[in-house]
């Protein structure tokens, strides 16, 4: 059993989990500092980055915060040389985590959005992922996790620019598979379905006659689970992918949505 439970650790891996300053990508990388890793997290805001490297190592990690746009290639070439610097190694573990979702009907949405949704949902986890392979490559092993979405699978009205991003980054995931599968590093995706964060609470919010939103009901009643899910949810199924325990499981994407993508709904009575 020891053996078995062993493979889940992370002691002396360093982890990078691009904007893990908050929500789901807080939830990770908390995940991956009490199995053993060591992290590192960036943010656009220095704010920001202060108080979540604050907050991690009060929890006793081994954390450096940078501040630094994905977006950017130049940015990212320079963060992974301060990772480097700072802990001695590049990455062994990168979870393309930070993105963003503008909810606008697509006759309404500029190109501008379009290609700013698809710059950070698609683009960047290209731009990181390619800054980190060689250092993976030269180690002999490495762990990409894409954090993808349901609507990798569905699409939605209003959110044109984030099913387009997100689809693609689906298959991003398969092509990183296919091309360095060989050099021993796993990419797999994880495709969390409605979770309750900053960026879902437009959808959760009270009505003002007490009631819940009508988009709320909808999701409670879509999804077997009956609830909406929690970036905790999120933890396990990172370890796993981010551990040697997933050393034979490459180009998968793992939904974590409650079973809403196996479920048609009930049958009206």
């Amino acid at each position: 059993m020891s053996d078995l439970m062993d493979s889940f650790r992370l002691d002396g891996k360093v982890a990078l989990v691009t904007g893990a300053t908050y929500g789901i990508g807080m939830a990770i990388a908390e995940a991956l500092g009490e199995a053993g890793a060591k992290i590192a997290f960036n943010a656009r805001h220095a704010d920001k980055v202060a108080e979540a490297e604050k907050h991690y190592r009060e929890l006793g990690f081994d954390a450096h915060g940078y501040v630094a746009d994905v977006t950017d290639e130049a940015a990212v070439a320079e963060l992974i040389a301060k990772i480097e610097a700072d802990f001695g190694t590049t990455p062994d573990i990168l979870v393309n985590n930070a993105g963003v979702i503008q909810r606008t009907p697509m006759l309404d949405m500029s190109a501008e959005d379009f290609r700013r949704v698809v710059d950070i949902d698609l683009n960047a986890p290209f731009i990181v992922s390619k800054a980190c392979l060689p250092g993976m490559i030269a180690k002999g092993h490495g762990k990409i996790i894409n954090i993808c979405s349901m609507m990798s699978e569905l699409g939605r009205e209003t959110i044109a620019g984030y099913a387009a991003a997100k689809g693609g980054l689906k298959m991003l995931t398969k092509n990183i598979c296919s091309e360095f599968g060989e050099a021993n590093i796993q990419c797999n995706g994880i495709g969390p379905g409605y979770i309750a964060t900053p960026q879902t609470a437009p959808l959760r919010e009270t009505q003002p006659d007490g009631s819940r939103h009508p988009f709320d009901q909808f999701i409670i009643a879509k999804t077997p689970a009956a609830r909406w899910g929690t970036p905790e949810d999120l933890k396990g199924p990172a370890v796993f992918l981010a551990s040697d325990a997933s050393n034979f499981v490459n180009g998968h994407i793992l939904y974590v949505d409650g079973g809403i993508l196996a479920y048609i709904g009930k049958q009206p009575q």
